[in-house]
């Protein structure tokens, strides 16, 4: 999740105090820690997901705005908004269902591996200069710089403690 926002200049507009919208698909332990980076940056955060119930835990998360991909006037109110848009998700799913949330000259990035194709019309992209794109995880040097920066802004994961006696050993 840190390697597109640097690449994308999330961390260097930040750095600059320039603030951006950084949208991201997909609330699981990627997209959390998604909303957690980029809001820790001071960029202004809209949470995307299907699941509505999911509105206030990516509030809590840093999320400034919460999109419900399937409601319309939800995906209305927030159009033309983001510059980045981070997408974790990879199940089936259609790509062009999140441009019009992109501002003219704004990027989603494909994190989330699909392998079903996506239909993309041209048109949208044309007009609007937008652009789908797609990352991998960064190199050493970008993950040092994501270690030092969660450090320093005190971001940890969201973790499930199990204790020892609840797991099955016995796979027979």
């Amino acid at each position: 999740m840190f390697d597109p926002l640097v690449h994308w200049k999330a961390y260097e507009n930040m750095q600059n105090g320039k603030q951006m919208c950084v949208g991201v698909v997909g609330i699981g332990g990627l997209g959390t820690m998604g909303l957690k980076l980029a809001k820790a940056m001071g960029h202004r955060v809209v949470a995307i997901s299907n699941s509505p119930n999911k509105e206030q835990m990516c509030k809590d998360k840093g999320a400034d705005a919460f999109v419900c991909a399937t409601d319309p006037a939800s995906v209305s109110a927030e159009a033309n908004k983001c510059d980045l848009i981070l997408n974790t998700v990879s199940a089936d799913h259609q790509v062009m269902h999140y441009v019009p949330l992109l501002r003219q000259g704004g990027t989603i990035v494909q994190l989330g591996l699909v392998m079903a194709p996506h239909d993309v019309p041209q048109l949208p992209l044309m007009f609007g200069r937008k652009s789908i794109a797609g990352s991998c995880i960064g190199g050493t040097v970008t993950t040092k710089l994501m270690l030092d920066f969660c450090a320093e802004k005190q971001i940890l994961p969201d973790v499930q403690l199990i204790e020892a006696k609840e797991i099955d050993w016995a796979w027979t």
